[in-house]
């Protein structure tokens, strides 16, 4: 069984058992979140929804709320003596998939 879900813009397709990495939820670590928005679900026969399909959760634990690896933004523009350098760290919750229910 695996379902479609959408957070922060982005779909993501989870199973049971799996850990993702969503843009920051206001949890702490060992809280539960459901989601609703599930656009898709496959549990022996698919379902698309209209956006969303109706009565369908995920459940997710969180784990972890981190800081991603920086990402250096570099421009230069040549023979110009132009340049720009930037740094950005993403912030993200780490949740497990724990339930899946349509």
């Amino acid at each position: 069984m695996y379902a479609i879900i959408k957070n922060g813009g982005k779909q993501y397709k989870v199973q049971e058992g799996d850990f993702l990495n969503l843009d920051k939820l206001d949890a702490q670590p060992k809280d539960t979140v459901e989601v609703e928005e599930i656009l898709a679900v496959n549990d022996g026969e698919f379902k698309v929804g209209t956006p969303f399909v109706d009565g369908a959760k995920v459940t997710l634990e969180v784990v972890t709320n981190a800081k991603a690896k920086k990402v250096v933004i570099f421009k230069k523009r040549r023979r110009k003596d132009s340049k720009l350098k930037k740094g950005f760290r993403r912030e993200y919750t780490r949740v497990k998939v724990t339930n899946i229910s349509a």
